[in-house]
């Protein structure tokens, strides 16, 4: 058992017993798949303030069982872990509560709504001694090995520029990431995943960063473009909820440039391309297996004991959360 698994109480044997609170469309979509393609875990119960919309979502989707509440995923000794899928407003409050609980907890992202409210679930986690992790998954993927692997060897030269867009086309008007008291917005939903991978190949916190927005009727952002500098480059970002989907990305330095179709939960078709002197010199494919299975394959790992906890929320997420308080 590593020492950090000893210290946090980790190091148990058999399959992680995860629970879910809510009944989010991304836990069937993304989480409940990539918790069965990464094995180690079984998906023991899913929680809903109305007990037969959580039953329908456990039957459908491989859950064990289903209960009212979240108090009684976050209250039952038999799980080990929690995801947490709620309206981003929800999310502070409800990862304290599993932390505090003494549950691991994987929570969406963004982590909370304010770089203050991060601190304050970060300090929870380190007083109750319980891993933490906000769920951008794509660090864990060997896509990122690899670009950052590329950055470290200088295959640009130095990292100056970071250029990266999340958008896709909202269907309707009744949606969650549109409800202002919920947390919603473009930033918060999709430009968050730009922010967090400036920090990562950055290596550090944003020192300014403004922003213009497009408000809709319900008063949260529909499109946002923004600027974050840090000491050795910047970031320019654009998401929405208004345009086709992409996740392009260009990664420019002093020497060339990387560019990437979908560096946050890359597909098989995806790549990454190393660009010189605007010719093409090598590409390279994203590797198998989703982010997310990544993600939560470490997880396992680092609960059972068998390895040192990357990517935490208290290495990453208050910064992050403070350069979106930047852009806000």
């Amino acid at each position: 058992m590593s020492a950090t698994a000893a210290r946090s109480g980790c190091g148990m044997s058999g399959a992680v017993r995860w629970g879910v609170l809510g009944t989010a469309g991304i836990a069937a979509r993304a989480f409940l798949p990539a918790l069965r393609e990464a094995g180690g875990g079984t998906a023991a119960v899913v929680a809903g303030r109305d007990l037969s919309r959580a039953e329908e979502f456990a039957a459908r989707n491989g859950v064990a069982r289903a209960v009212r509440g979240y108090e009684a995923v976050i209250e039952d000794p038999s799980i080990d872990a929690v995801y947490i899928p709620l309206p981003n407003a929800l999310h502070a409050q409800w990862t304290i509560a599993a932390l505090e609980a003494g549950k691991a907890v994987l929570c969406e992202k963004p982590l909370c709504l304010t770089a203050a409210e991060a601190g304050n679930v970060i300090e929870v986690a380190r007083r109750s001694a319980r891993p933490l992790w906000e769920a951008f998954v794509f660090p864990f993927h060997p896509q990122t090995a690899r670009l950052r692997g590329l950055l470290a060897e200088g295959a640009i030269g130095e990292l100056r520029e970071i250029w990266s867009s999340f958008h896709f086309t909202m269907q309707g008007t009744e949606n969650i990431r549109l409800e202002a008291a919920l947390g919603g917005g473009a930033l918060y939903d999709v430009g968050c995943y730009p922010v967090r991978l400036a920090h990562l190949l950055f290596g550090g916190d944003a020192v300014a960063g403004h922003a213009v927005a497009v408000k809709g009727e319900a008063g949260v952002d529909i499109e946002t473009a923004g600027v974050l500098e840090f000491d050795s480059g910047r970031l320019m970002l654009s998401c929405g909820f208004a345009l086709p989907f992409t996740t392009y990305t260009r990664l420019v330095g002093t020497g060339g440039e990387i560019r990437l179709t979908n560096p946050f939960h890359p597909e098989p078709h995806d790549g990454l391309e190393v660009w010189r002197e605007g010719r093409l010199v090598a590409r390279h494919e994203p590797g198998e297996g989703t982010a997310f299975s990544w993600g939560i394959r470490h997880i396992h790992e680092v609960l059972r004991g068998e390895a040192e906890p990357r990517h935490t929320a208290a290495d990453d997420s208050f910064g992050t959360a403070r350069s979106l308080d930047m852009l806000r």
